[in-house]
C-alpha cells in the first residue's frame, strides 16, 4: 500500500509529536505542518523534514489525513474544512468545545463517509489494553488524575483537560447509560475549575467515582476497577497491571485468591495512537476512539460542569 498523504495542523506542544510520529513511519509521508505562528510551523517542519503552512487550507488538497492539534475552541471549524474536503481526521481531544458542535462533526463525518478519531490517548496505553481484557461486569471504578499546574490546556476546565481520559476509559468499559451525577470543583489557580470530583451511576449497577485535579504538588495517575470475583488497577506512571482474582485455588497472599503484576516497558501511545488512525484509513475501518466516542465523553464532561455551576448558586 502507498503510504498515506498526512499533515498536521496546529504544531504547538502536542502537534510537534504527532508530526515527528508521522515523519517517522513508512505508512505515511508528512507532506506539511500548518500553525499560525509561522517561526513555530517552520521549526517544525525542518526537524521532520517537511513543508510549512500558515494557512492550513493550503495543504487540504494535497493530504488524505491530517491531524488537528489545535486549540479546542478551533477544532469545529478546522475540522469541519478537513471533512468537507473529503479527507480523514484525527482530533486532539476533546472533540469541540460544544456539544451542538460536536454532534455536527460526527453527523457530518458519517455524511462524507470519513475517518473520525478522536485522541483519547489513554486507550492505547498497554495497561489499559490489558486491563480491558479481563473486564467482565464493573461493578465499582474509581480514578486519580491528579497533575502539576501548567498554562497548556488551561483554555477549558480540568474536566475537559484531565477527567476526560477517565470518563472516556469508564464510557468504553461499562458501555451503560449514565443515571445519575453528582459533582463538586473548585477555582484554584484559573478563571475555570482546575480540582473536580464527580460521582456517576450507571443503569448497570456500576458507579464510578473520579477525581481530576492540575493544581497537584504530586502526580498521579491511577485507575481501579472492581468487578463480581476480581480487583484490577492500573498505575499509568508505573506502567503496571495489578489483577487479583477469586478462583479458589492459588497460592497467593490470600488463600483462595490469585495475584498477578504486570509491569509493562516503556511505550509509545501517541505513536500507537497513529498508527491505529492509518490503519484505519488505509483498511476504512471504524477507529477505536470514533467520533461517537469523543462526543459521549464530551457529553459526561459537560454535565459534570453543569452540575457544579447548578451546585454553586445553590
Amino acid at each position: 500500500m502507498e503510504p498515506i498523504r498526512a499533515a498536521v495542523i496546529g504544531v504547538g506542544y502536542l502537534g510537534r509529536f504527532h508530526a515527528e510520529k508521522y515523519a517517522a513511519l513508512e505508512g505515511a509521508e508528512l507532506v506539511g505542518v500548518a500553525d499560525l505562528d509561522e517561526g513555530r510551523a517552520a521549526g517544525v517542519a525542518a526537524a521532520c523534514r517537511t513543508r510549512a503552512f500558515r494557512d492550513y487550507t493550503e495543504l487540504l488538497g494535497q493530504v488524505s489525513a491530517v491531524s488537528v492539534a489545535v486549540p479546542t475552541t478551533q477544532h469545529f471549524a478546522v475540522v469541519q474544512d478537513c471533512l468537507n474536503h473529503g479527507l480523514d481526521v484525527l482530533v486532539e481531544k476533546p472533540l469541540a468545545a460544544s456539544l451542538a458542535e460536536a454532534d455536527a462533526l460526527v453527523e457530518l463525518a458519517r455524511e462524507r463517509g470519513r475517518i473520525l478519531q478522536v485522541g483519547h490517548l489513554e486507550r492505547f496505553n498497554p495497561a489499559v489494553e490489558e486491563l480491558t481484557r479481563h473486564v467482565t461486569r464493573p461493578q465499582f471504578i474509581e480514578s486519580h488524575r491528579m497533575a502539576f499546574f501548567k498554562e497548556r490546556g488551561t483554555d477549558v476546565d480540568v474536566v475537559r483537560d484531565l477527567m476526560i481520559h477517565d470518563l472516556d476509559l469508564v464510557l468504553s468499559l461499562v458501555r451503560g447509560r449514565v443515571t445519575e451525577v453528582r459533582a463538586a470543583g473548585v477555582s484554584v489557580l484559573t478563571d475555570t475549575v482546575d480540582l473536580a470530583n464527580a460521582r456517576l451511576e450507571f443503569d448497570t449497577g456500576c458507579t464510578a467515582n473520579l477525581t481530576a485535579s492540575r493544581v497537584s504538588f504530586k502526580s498521579m495517575r491511577k485507575f481501579r476497577l472492581f468487578q463480581p470475583h476480581a480487583y484490577l488497577a492500573v498505575d499509568f506512571e508505573a506502567r503496571e497491571l495489578t489483577y487479583v482474582e477469586k478462583t479458589g485455588k492459588g497460592g497467593g497472599p490470600v488463600p483462595g485468591v490469585e495475584l498477578d503484576l504486570k509491569c509493562f516497558p516503556p511505550a509509545d501511545p501517541l505513536l500507537k495512537e497513529i498508527e491505529a488512525f492509518l490503519q484505519a484509513v488505509g483498511h476504512r475501518e471504524e477507529p477505536r476512539v470514533s467520533g461517537e466516542a469523543g462526543r459521549d465523553a464530551l457529553a459526561l464532561a459537560l454535565e459534570i460542569n453543569a452540575v457544579m455551576r447548578r451546585a454553586q448558586v445553590e
